[in-house]
């Protein structure tokens, strides 16, 4: 199923109008995409928070950690849940960082550095 969305124009004393647009659905396999804006927070974010542990631009310095440049776009829920409740000696961060910078952080994973 593709991205549906509902359309709609309201007049606003004759003189303006507003566009509104609403997503019903969502293509599972859509790849997002990013303003430099968002991806530069994430990069900034990510060095400050996850570098120690997944390394200097998502390269792994040989701890076993997961290696972030595989990460698959379409899974930002997965993404979501492993930052925000921590997973396997991942801690959680929720509550460290706002749901906008985990947004920056997935950003900066999917179109912030060289795929592997």
């Amino acid at each position: 199923m593709g991205l549906r969305l509902s359309l709609s124009i309201i007049a606003m004393g004759g003189a303006t109008a507003g566009l509104s647009v609403i997503a019903l659905g969502e293509d599972a396999n859509a790849v997002p995409s990013f303003t430099p804006a968002q991806i530069a927070a994430g990069a900034e974010l990510y060095e400050a928070n996850c570098a120690m542990c997944h390394g200097e631009h998502m390269v792994d310095p040989g701890g076993g950690f997961f290696d972030l440049r595989t990460f698959p776009p379409e899974q930002k829920a997965r993404f979501v849940n492993s930052v925000s409740n921590g997973k396997n000696n991942m801690p959680p961060w929720r509550g460290v960082l706002k749901p906008e910078d985990i947004d920056s952080l997935f950003a900066y994973v999917v179109a912030g550095e060289p795929r592997k």
